[in-house]
Order: C-alpha cells, then structure tokens, then sequence
C-alpha cells in the first residue's frame, strides 16, 4: 500500500480484474471479507454470502456506495441510485408495473422481437457466417426492453447507425472507464477530457429522446383509454401514476425509463450468451434442452405462452446456474450506514462494502467443485438448505432486482426460440473468452458460435 493512492497501483485492467479478485479472494477464503484501498478509502470485499447479511437482511445499509455517482448524470437519483425515502416511494410506485398480467403483456414483445432475431440469424446461417451472439442479442434485448419500457421501436436489430442506439452503447463504455480511473473521478477534470465531452454528448441525446417520447406519449393518452389500448409499455404506467399524484414529475419519469433502458439490456443479453456458451460446451445439457422445448412445443412455429415457460423446468434450472457462474452484474457496492463489526474486521460509519457475487457463488461450502456447470444443483432437494445469500444473481433484501421476473423471463423466450431450431456450437472455450467486469460481465471480443439448423 501506498501513501494517497493505497493499492490502486496494484489493479489490474478491467480485462484482468475478474480473475485478479477470484485469485485475491481464493488465497484468503477463510477469512470473512478482505480489504483493499482505493486512494485513502477503504473498500471491505465480502466473498461469503453468510456474512453479507448484515448488509441485506435489514433496512440499516441501503445505500449504494459513491461509485454509483457516476451513473447520477445519466440516471438521475432514480430506484437504482436513490436511497431513503425517495427509493421507499420509487419503489412503491414502480412495484405495480411487474404485476403477472402486465408481464403478460410484455411477453409478446420479446416474442415479436425474437422472432426477427431469429430471422437475422437464419440469414447468417445460410450464409455460412461465424456470429458474434452477444452483440445480436444485445441488439434484441435492447429493442425489447426499449418498446416495453417507452412503447418505441429503435430497430436496434437492423440500425445500427440509429443515434440513441450508438448513445446507449458508448455512454456504458465511458461510465466503465471512469470507474476505473481514478485519475477522472473527480466532476472538475473529467469534464474537460475527450471522454467526458463525449460523456457530455451521449448525455444529451439520451435525454432528449427520453424527453421526447415522455412528452409524445402523454399527449397521445387518455387517461380513461390508457388500458384499453393494444399494448401497454411501463412508460405508460407512470404516467398514468402521474396523473394521481401531481408531486411526481416528468424529470421524475425520465429517470426511472432510463434507469430501465440502463439495467435491462446489456444484463439479459450477457447471461443469455454466457447460457449460449454453457449449453454448447456440454452436449447432455444441449439434447436435454432440445428434448425438453419439443415436449412443450412440438414443431409448431407459434409463440411462446407464460404456461410453456412453466413447463420449461430444466431451462429455468440451466440459467440459474449460468447466473451462478457468470451473474450478470459481478459485484455491486452499498455504503455502510453506522458502524458494524464482521469477524476481526471493524467497519466504520460511511465506508464502503463490496458484495463480490462473483466469488460468492463459488463458496465450496455451497457448491461443491464450483467450477463445474451443473443445473441440477437448482433442483428443490439441492437448494432447500443453501443460506439465503449464496445465490444472489439479482442482487438481495429490500435492495433486489425488482425486474427480476422481468429478466428471467426474457431470457428463456430467447435461449428457447433459439434452440427450437438450431444446434449450438461454440468456437471459443470459456478461458479463452476471458470474462471481463465491466458494470456487467461479458466475453471480451464477444462471443462468437456457429449455429446448426436442426431440421
């Protein structure tokens, strides 16, 4: 450790970090959590899910630690960055829009928009093209979530020239890169580098489209008409909240769309192309899926209904355990409301937890042989006496992914569509993809398959 700059020196690159913290935390397993420092702050890893909860069982540690500051200009403060009781009333507000029937809803978009993935893909087939399968279904998920959440279709599928599509891309990669580089934390310096006028300009298309459709779907909705249209997008639900309560604004909306377009994308694609890779690196998972899908829906061309995803048991089986192993989201940070002591470690009021999920699900005392992909593991009589924060994919506590059933439920019409008519073959192995953290784990240089039709 260094004096001013701690142990900074001693990070490696985003391309390097996910294998740097597992190897960090496998030579100290048995120790509750370790520390590092970033400058002279503290940051205490936690690595066993036993022992994070004290930051997930009660109401005392819900605030997201400062890192997520550089998400503020984007995201505002909205349910992924506030705390408090503006999270209490977020939350409260949005919880509504998950209900099981306007999931329903939702259900025929990502079945509308994979089945033009589902084209895309054909067409590389016949090509005889090698495809990069997380950058198309990056594409898909954003133009899913983009018509769930704003009721608008970008086409990112077929434009990739489209500005906001570019926006969404690169402000990503710049939040990543800030977050890495201490030498551009600071508000003043990093407005007057290239990346943070860049920063400046993907801002504001972001938010004049946001700002654009708000205002255009509030013109066009009558509040008595609202449920009575085709299709209901969330964009739609808060504005219909709006009208109740007039204290909520239109800044207010925006914040919450665009935390959605943020969190609900990038994610589900990544662990749906790391379920890609899995399935193919093990051909008894491959043919029991196939086995499984044609059960449920035959050789009919139709789409996907809420009762077929219920009978797709060893699907939902398969991507829990890629959570496991690849949680979208592979570490995220709380800041500690008042002093706490975690073994013969004393962490002090205002310093900064990292819950690493990664290292979490890989706890030998939870799965043995961690490193193995191995679905039953999420069968009833394997779970019913795991601890609660062993597996915590969409994070836990009063803090959870509330687009969790959202999420789980995108990825199986994907992964399902996809392999009702082809077989998957993978070109790389998992270590030479290289898992990369960046705000979510993701292959570096993509993840290239070929794709078989199956009749």
């Amino acid at each position: 450790m260094l004096p001013f700059i701690g142990n900074v020196h001693l990070l490696k690159s985003k391309y390097e970090l996910v294998k740097q913290l597992s190897e960090l935390t496998y030579n100290l397993k048995n120790e509750p959590l370790w520390r590092l420092w970033l400058g002279t702050k503290p940051i205490f890893v936690f690595h066993k899910g036993e022992y994070t909860e004290v930051l997930f069982s009660s109401s005392k540690n819900p605030q997201k630690s400062v890192q997520y500051d550089f998400l503020h200009p984007w995201l505002g403060t909205g349910l992924l960055t506030s705390y408090g009781e503006k999270w209490a009333n977020r939350r409260r507000l949005i919880t509504p829009t998950f209900h099981f029937e306007i999931l329903n809803d939702f259900l025929h978009v990502m079945n509308e928009q994979t089945d033009i993935l589902i084209q895309i893909l054909i067409k590389l087939v016949k090509e005889g093209q090698e495809i990069n399968i997380f950058e198309r279904l990056k594409a898909c998920a954003l133009d899913i979530i983009c018509e769930s959440a704003m009721g608008q279709n970008v086409n990112a599928q077929h434009d990739k020239t489209s500005e906001y599509v570019q926006a969404v891309a690169r402000i990503s990669e710049l939040v990543t890169f800030r977050l890495y580089n201490p030498l551009q934390w600071s508000d003043f310096i990093y407005r007057i580098t290239p990346k943070g006028k860049d920063f400046k300009r993907c801002l504001k298309v972001l938010h004049n489209f946001t700002k654009k459709i708000i205002v255009e779907r509030d013109n066009d909705l009558e509040d008595g008409d609202l449920f009575s249209q085709k299709r209901v997008a969330f964009l739609d639900l808060l504005l219909k909240a709006k009208r109740k309560d007039q204290l909520i604004t239109f800044d207010d909306i925006r914040e919450e769309v665009d935390t959605f377009m943020f969190e609900g994308h990038d994610t589900t694609a990544a662990a749906a192309s790391w379920a890609c890779q899995l399935i193919d690196s093990h051909p008894e998972v491959q043919e029991k899926l196939h086995s499984e899908i044609d059960s449920v829906l035959g050789n009919s061309e139709r789409h996907l209904t809420n009762d077929d995803l219920k009978q797709l048991k060893y699907l939902d089986l398969v991507i829990k355990e890629t959570l496991r192993l690849f949680p979208s989201v592979p570490y995220f940070g709380r800041t500690i409301s008042e002093d706490c002591q975690i073994g013969e470690y004393k962490i002090l009021q205002g310093e900064t937890a990292v819950i690493l999920a990664y290292m979490i699900h890989r706890d030998e005392k939870y799965y043995p042989d961690p490193e193995k992909f191995d679905p039953d593991r999420f069968l009833p009589e394997n779970i019913k006496d795991r601890h609660p924060y062993a597996y915590i994919p969409f994070s836990a506590g009063r803090r959870n992914c509330i687009g969790q059933r959202f999420a789980l439920m995108e990825e199986k019409v994907i992964i399902a569509n996809i392999l009702r008519r082809f077989k998957i073959k993978s070109i790389k192995t998992i270590d030479e993809l290289e898992p990369v953290g960046d705000l979510i784990i993701h292959p570096n240089d993509g993840l290239p398959i070929q794709l078989k039709f199956r009749f």
